[in-house]
């Protein structure tokens, strides 16, 4: 017989878990006292939305699901938007919240929430642990939806009597849930239907989106577009998908993606979305989209084919199962006109102008990203500073781009960066964010140097909500209200007080200069970038 609370810890034991991001509190402490003799190393974040938060970069680049934890109450309501976040991006976290003891549910005692209630919304599944004996199996699902089918956040909220309880501890071999069967295999009357769509089209576009991270089938994915030959577009959240100058890859498309990814949209007569739910901000009219071209839709998610866009052939299941399927039956087609056709179109990209005594931030993103090595991690907060480097920063073969896609969620880049750092400390790491953002975050420059982790952080500062501002001066007649940032600390000064090592860059004459004193730093770095208030995102 074990208490409960040192099962919980043997459970993430015998999934593999090495790392876990929280912040504790009353109600989890039987869990904290268990984890202490563990050792599996836990990482104290300084808000508990961090926790989740640096728990969505671990998963992603280690590709397995990663856990955070957090008391009850505010410990749990604080880590709902980082549920959120991770619910709307299919990220694959299992969040451990303390809860009141059983008898007291339901008596508004000091920090009870009914935090499965109020997670319900945006959670793949939650549990509210009432038997203890039932924790090793509850685990071992938990794992189990998170990391397979379309992924997700799972919430386990055990009360802390439940902790406290004794049982045997028999951890299960294998899953057994009747109802969920999530489909991995392709249809081959689909499949073969796709391959005849492909075969037959003059000018076919792959769009690839996060999906295709989630199923690890970036190899699957190019193979197929070079055999095919295919050119490829990708959502936000399939940048680096392709490497950049990928001789078939065009950019990001949408509201905010660059005119070669969204003129080869209008002017395919196949697309072909792989792992792409195609939201709002990818295509506005979805419906007016599917008039001119036949639509090929694969995902993991039946919901989703079809919710946004009229789809000619669905094919559900796994991709990194279907695209090598695909790949082997499909027969290549020259399209010499329409790859002459896409290679003008990815040629007409503007030149950014320089503003005069400031830095111009596609510029800086440009040579910021020849200089850093090929494998770095990218990760991009919420605002103009996101859109900047989705378009300008050029993703190397073996490098990898993150950000908040789904909820745009600002304060998620510096936790982020923190996860995956610590899923792969070999590889850099650099963290893009605003003025703005920055101060939804800045707390954890603690957790960075409690770690001793070498994370970069380049601050786009114009003193702005950048993207709001905008917003403002171009559809509300340039009433600017609450969006001016004032009144921000020093942010050199301020790294510095964390004993971090920091500097500023005001103009490009002296960017390359700066850029390379971040990029050769041995630890932790800042470097605040002077941004002209009026700098537009496009």
């Amino acid at each position: 017989m074990i208490k409960a609370a040192e099962a919980m810890v043997k459970c993430l034991e015998k999934e593999g878990i090495k790392v876990v991001f929280g912040y504790p509190g009353a109600a989890i402490c039987p869990f904290y006292d268990e984890l202490y003799r563990s050792e599996i190393k836990h990482v104290l974040v300084r808000h508990e939305a961090n926790a989740g938060h640096a728990a969505s970069g671990y998963a992603r680049i280690s590709g397995k699901p990663a856990v955070c934890i957090a008391t009850s109450g505010p410990g749990a309501t604080n880590l709902l938007t980082a549920i959120a976040t991770a619910y709307a991006d299919s990220i694959p976290i299992i969040c451990i919240t303390g809860q009141v003891s059983t008898d007291q549910i339901g008596c508004d005692v000091f920090q009870e929430v009914d935090i499965t209630g109020a997670a319900q919304p945006f959670v793949k599944h939650s549990y509210l642990v009432k038997n203890a004996s039932d924790i090793p199996r509850i685990f071992k699902e938990a794992f189990h939806l998170a990391g397979t089918g379309r992924k997700g956040p799972v919430l386990i909220d055990v009360p802390v009597d439940v902790q406290n309880t004794p049982i045997d501890f028999v951890y299960p071999d294998e899953v057994r849930m009747r109802t969920y069967k999530p489909t991995v295999k392709g249809n081959p009357i689909q499949i073969k239907k796709i391959c005849e769509a492909i075969e037959a089209s003059e000018r076919p576009l792959i769009c690839a989106g996060g999906g295709v991270f989630l199923s690890g089938a970036q190899k699957e994915l190019r193979e197929l577009a070079e055999k095919a030959n295919v050119p490829a577009v990708s959502t936000m959240m399939g940048i680096s998908l392709f490497p950049s100058e990928h001789p078939h890859y065009l950019g990001m498309l949408g509201m905010h993606g660059v005119r070669s990814a969204n003129r080869a949209v209008n002017e395919c007569d196949t697309l072909i979305l792989i792992g792409a739910r195609v939201g709002d901000r990818a295509v506005r009219s979805p419906s007016f989209l599917a008039e001119n071209k036949k639509i090929i839709h694969i995902d993991i998610d039946p919901a989703e084919i079809g919710k946004n866009i009229p789809v000619d052939i669905p094919l559900v299941g796994d991709v990194k199962t279907i695209l090598p399927e695909i790949t082997g039956r499909i027969v290549s087609k020259p399209r010499e006109k329409w790859f002459e056709e896409i290679g003008q179109i990815k040629n007409d990209v503007p030149v950014t102008e320089e503003t005069e005594g400031f830095i111009n931030p596609k510029m800086f993103l440009k040579k910021l990203s020849d200089r850093l090595p090929a494998d770095t991690v990218c990760v991009a907060d919420v605002g103009q500073n996101q859109i900047w480097v989705c378009n300008h920063y050029a993703v190397k073969d073996g490098g990898r781009f993150l950000t908040t896609g789904g909820m745009g969620t600002m304060g998620y880049s510096v936790p982020c960066g923190v996860g995956a750092k610590m899923a792969d400390p070999s590889r850099e790491v650099v963290v893009v964010c605003g003025d703005g953002s920055f101060q939804m975050q800045m707390m954890e420059l603690a957790t960075i140097m409690q770690q001793g982790l070498s994370v970069k952080i380049i601050i786009m500062k114009n003193n702005r909500l950048g993207m709001v501002r905008e917003l403002q001066t171009k559809g509300y007649g340039d009433r600017q209200i609450a969006v001016h940032l004032e009144g921000s600390p020093d942010f050199v000064a301020l790294a510095k007080s964390y004993g971090i090592d920091a500097d500023r860059v005001v103009t490009m004459a002296e960017a390359e200069e700066k850029i390379e004193k971040l990029a050769s730093a041995k630890g932790p770095y800042l470097l605040e970038c002077n941004v002209w208030r009026h700098e537009s995102t496009l």
